[in-house]
């Protein structure tokens, strides 16, 4: 979906040009090993994702699937104001947002903008994320704990969850309560299972199978808390895990998942996907150089609030788009490689650059 989203907002197709390109998309999609590396994120506030563990969390390097997060750059850049910057939103006006973030990334007002100052703005847009979440998981809480009493068992949880599935919540509950056979198709029971896996992974001591309000934002944010980002770690390595030492090689990193290829776009996607992942994989996260990588890296690299990977973050980020290799960010730089920091390419980007500066 978000490859035909970005194909349809860059080149406006015609409607018949668009179904086919849409065809394209389902072929890729059919293989396993592109699910997340093209999904579309779940739109925010739905009543029926509320109370749902996000697949996708802002501010993280990697997806809770093991891919890469795409958006990561944006994300640790914009902060909330990501959702400003649409792929089809004006210009002008996305270029004006830009050079005001770039004033306040600048907090030397010395027109560049160096890695210690690119690190300060990272860890406080991957705050605004934390803030956003902690914000919605105050009303997901409320919505699960019925008496409001502050705590939520398993039970009042699995019966709202399984209401969100289209269940009747009041036969739910009482078949529940009389520890009666739900009938549960398979896919629900495993979804059920796992949810329940890490509803007692989020139940810190004493151990009472109740969750309070930080508690249950551990459970649907695993990144707000160290034992819930060791236990998604865990899970992370445990799927990519081919020989059981619990370590992942730079092969087990990157390999695909067993499927055909339907078409030649399907083998782009899976090149680049290989490619991302071996350049990630050695430069970033295997942070001793020795073709291994411990859950401690893995866990050290996904750790959003970690300061040395935000400085890294930060000198990658200003790499990118350093033309004149002097370390620093300057306007017109930032501005050419807008699609890189924000998603959205500007036109004419340099127009009345120092002007409007």
């Amino acid at each position: 979906m978000a490859v035909w989203r970005k194909l349809w907002c860059r080149n406006l197709l015609s409607v018949s040009l668009l179904l086919c390109v849409l065809l394209l998309t389902v072929d890729v999609n059919a293989r396993p090993a592109n699910m997340s590396a093209v999904k579309e994120k779940s739109p925010a506030g739905k009543d029926d994702n509320e109370i749902l563990p996000p697949d996708h969390l802002n501010g993280v390097k990697m997806e809770m699937d093991g891919h890469l997060n795409k958006d990561f750059h944006q994300e640790v850049f914009l902060g909330k104001e990501i959702e400003e910057f649409e792929e089809d939103s004006e210009p002008r006006r996305n270029r004006k947002k830009l050079i005001e973030i770039f004033t306040k990334v600048d907090s030397n007002k010395d027109k560049s903008v160096s890695a210690k100052e690119m690190q300060r703005w990272i860890m406080e847009k991957t705050e605004e994320h934390f803030q956003e979440a902690m914000v919605e998981n105050k009303n997901s809480f409320r919505g699960v704990d019925p008496d409001a009493n502050g705590q939520v068992t398993w039970d009042e949880y699995r019966v709202k969850f399984l209401a969100s599935k289209g269940f009747n919540e009041k036969e739910i509950a009482e078949k529940v309560k009389n520890n009666e056979d739900l009938k549960l198709d398979e896919e629900t029971q495993e979804v059920l299972e796992s949810l329940k896996d890490r509803w007692f992974q989020a139940d810190n001591s004493p151990n009472d199978q109740l969750l309070n309000e930080q508690e249950f934002l551990s459970f649907l944010h695993p990144e707000h808390s160290k034992g819930m980002l060791k236990y998604m770690v865990k899970e992370i390595v445990r799927d990519l895990d081919q020989d059981g030492d619990k370590k992942l090689t730079l092969s087990e990193f990157i390999s695909l998942p067993v499927g055909t290829v339907e078409n030649q776009q399907a083998q782009d996607i899976d090149d680049d996907w290989v490619r991302e992942r071996k350049k990630e994989f050695e430069d970033v996260i295997d942070s001793d150089r020795d073709s291994i990588v411990t859950m401690a890296e893995l866990e050290e690299y996904m750790d959003p609030m970690n300061e040395h990977n935000a400085l890294n973050e930060a000198k990658q980020m200003i790499a990118v788009a350093d033309e004149n290799q002097n370390h620093n960010l300057e306007l017109d730089e930032i501005l050419k490689y807008s699609e890189y920091f924000t998603g959205s390419k500007l036109m004419d980007y340099a127009r009345n650059v120092h002007e409007e500066f």
